[in-house]
C-alpha cells in the first residue's frame, strides 16, 4: 500500500483495499471475530486506513474511516452476524 500511494489516486487506494485487505479480512469472519486474537487484525486495518489517507501512526482512525466510508473490522463483524441472522431466521424461532 505505502509503495502505490504515491502514483494511485485515493479512489484506486480504496480499491486495492478492498481487493486486497477486505476480501481476505471478512473471509470467516462469523467464526474468528470474537477471539481476543482479532486485535491485531483491527490494528493492521487501522494501520492501512492510515497509509490510504497519509496521517502518523498515532493519529485516530474514527474520522478516517468515516471519510472512506469503510467499515471498521468489529461493524463488519457484527454486519456479519446480523446478515447471516436474516438470512437464516427459521434457525432463530423458538416452537
Amino acid at each position: 500500500m505505502r509503495s502505490d500511494k504515491p502514483y494511485v489516486s485515493q479512489q484506486m487506494m480504496k480499491m486495492v483495499y478492498y481487493s486486497y485487505f477486505h476480501s481476505i479480512m471478512s473471509y470467516g469472519i462469523m467464526f474468528w471475530g470474537h477471539f481476543a486474537s482479532s486485535i491485531r487484525v483491527f490494528r493492521l486495518q487501522k494501520r492501512i486506513i492510515r497509509i490510504m489517507m497519509g496521517c502518523k501512526s498515532r493519529d485516530s482512525c474514527r474520522k478516517l474511516f468515516i471519510k472512506l466510508k469503510i467499515l471498521p473490522l468489529p461493524s463488519v463483524y457484527i454486519l456479519s452476524l446480523l446478515l447471516f441472522v436474516i438470512k437464516n431466521e427459521a434457525l432463530f424461532t423458538t416452537k
